[in-house]
């Protein structure tokens, strides 16, 4: 109650950078008590408290949507309400991931192995099955395909999820900010340790230089990625609410949740092309 009281959900669409704020601390707190409490599963706990934090707000966010759909009778105007909404989404992921980063780059090695455990062994996982790909010399449309596949089936369940739970969908993108935060962390601290080795120090200006580099290798196509999923999720909730308050029957809920599902979907198929054809140019 503590944690949830600290914001209030219905003046964020004002001041959406709070979000940032709140999702930095959720992260921290997070990271030391799944240590504390249960470290064997540490990577899972971690993901749970973080979303156990977040999910009043985000509920108290998606049923003020839904009743935004039976307000407006233009679907313009209720989609440039959406966006606000989404902004908030998206600085709360940014500040879930920064808490995460700053977690993984603070605290001393063994406790960050034991936490980002799991998260590790997935991004093992992902780079092997890149490699896979590399080796096996596969066309860049077809891993535009495979990638852009993967990624609708994690719309879907983002969708799934939310229909189901009403906010479900924080849960699997918690889990991919805590994964693209250890892959940050890993990175940060390998750059840092060879400007350590040729310098002799690690000023403020190398911390920024690899930060900023960090952010961008994984951001470039990542922050499509996830507004999609946050689109999707949002679909699912205001669903999930209208079948609960009886407005499914009102046309203008399933039109905007139609919308909501295929700008995800636009929003997937850029951030594959990005991905595929742009980052590569930019990062190598």
């Amino acid at each position: 109650m503590v944690l949830e009281s600290l914001f209030n959900p219905f003046g964020l669409k004002k001041r959406p950078w709070q979000m940032f704020i709140a999702g930095f601390v959720y992260s921290l707190i997070a990271f030391v008590l799944s240590y504390i409490v249960f470290r064997d599963a540490a990577g899972l706990l971690l993901v749970f408290l973080v979303v156990l934090s977040t999910l009043p707000i985000l509920y108290t966010a998606i049923r003020n949507e839904e009743e935004l759909d039976l307000k407006y009778t233009k679907e313009w105007k209720l989609l440039k309400e959406h966006t606000k909404v989404l902004v908030f989404f998206m600085f709360l992921f940014l500040g879930i991931t920064a808490g995460l980063v700053f977690s993984y780059i603070a605290f001393p090695s063994a406790i960050v192995d034991t936490v980002f455990s799991l998260q590790n062994e997935a991004i093992v996982s992902v780079n092997n099955n890149v490699q896979a790909n590399i080796t096996g010399g596969i066309t860049k449309i077809n891993l535009f395909g495979k990638i852009f596949m993967n990624n609708i089936k994690v719309l879907f369940f983002c969708l799934i999820f939310s229909f189901l739970y009403g906010s479900g969908a924080i849960f699997i993108l918690t889990w991919n900010a805590s994964v693209i935060a250890a892959a940050m962390g890993n990175i940060i601290k390998t750059e840092l340790a060879k400007v350590t080795t040729l310098v002799g120090l690690s000023s403020a200006s190398a911390y920024l230089g690899v930060t900023t580099f960090s952010f961008f290798r994984y951001m470039t196509h990542g922050l499509l990625e996830i507004a999609a999923y946050f689109v999707a999720g949002l679909a699912g909730g205001i669903i999930s609410i209208a079948i609960i308050k009886h407005n499914l029957k009102e046309n203008r809920v399933l039109i905007d949740v139609l919308d909501l599902v295929l700008i995800s979907v636009g929003l997937l198929l850029i951030a594959g092309v990005v991905e595929v054809y742009i980052t590569p140019v930019l990062f190598g």
